[in-house]
């Protein structure tokens, strides 16, 4: 796993974010995003997995797009994040788009370390996924879920379900009582990335503020 550093070095926020070479063609403009966004100053460490499917999947399972089936590699992965995170005044946040949305969510039931969890329209149609949220407990204090407005309107059966996924998700996380919200962005999966993750990133700091 590559890691790119952006930001300030030395400030006491950090931001994790699971990312491919797509997301780094507009990270800068993320970035940016955020600084107009936020007053906090902060660091943003990229981590670029390796094997997308892969690394960022909590368990096996079957693809639905393509021919590549999603591995169970999100344990190890979770481990190399945690070693960015050893200061123990530092304050953490995590996030991504996509499949890394739901990394970040479910990280956020292994450990207590991060903040908030920044998940942009992330991928809560994953097979099981919500079985698994109604089993555990959310370790995070703030969490932001985000949904293209056309996501759901997709011939692929499994991905359909995204729209009452995650609407089913934030009622639970708000049942369990955490800091929850939920915005629907306009456009399908594939529209403005950089900022939705930065509006993502943004709300959980200023939920400490």
């Amino acid at each position: 796993m590559d890691k790119l550093e952006y930001g300030k070095q030395n400030a006491a926020v950090t931001l994790l974010q699971l990312v491919d070479e797509h997301d780094l063609e507009t990270i800068d403009r993320e970035i940016a995003l955020i600084q107009e966004n936020t007053k906090t100053d902060f660091r943003l460490i990229a981590c670029r997995v390796d094997n997308w499917n892969h690394d960022l999947s909590p368990w096996k399972a079957p693809a639905v797009f393509g021919k590549e089936d999603f591995g169970d590699g999100a344990a190890d992965t979770m481990r190399e994040i945690m070693e960015l995170c050893r200061d123990k005044d530092g304050i953490y946040y995590i996030g991504g788009y996509s499949l890394a949305g739901l990394f970040a969510l479910w990280t956020a039931y292994q450990t207590d370390l991060f903040r908030g969890v920044a998940a942009a329209s992330p991928s809560i149609w994953f097979p099981e996924f919500i079985d698994f949220m109604k089993a555990g407990e959310i370790k995070s204090r703030n969490i932001y879920l985000s949904l293209g407005d056309k996501e759901e309107k997709t011939r692929n059966p499994v991905m359909a379900t995204v729209g009452d996924r995650i609407r089913e998700a934030y009622t639970l996380l708000k049942d369990q009582g955490a800091n929850c919200v939920l915005e629907w962005n306009e456009g399908n999966h594939f529209k403005d990335a950089d900022r939705r993750t930065a509006r993502a990133f943004s709300w959980v700091m200023q939920q400490d503020i």
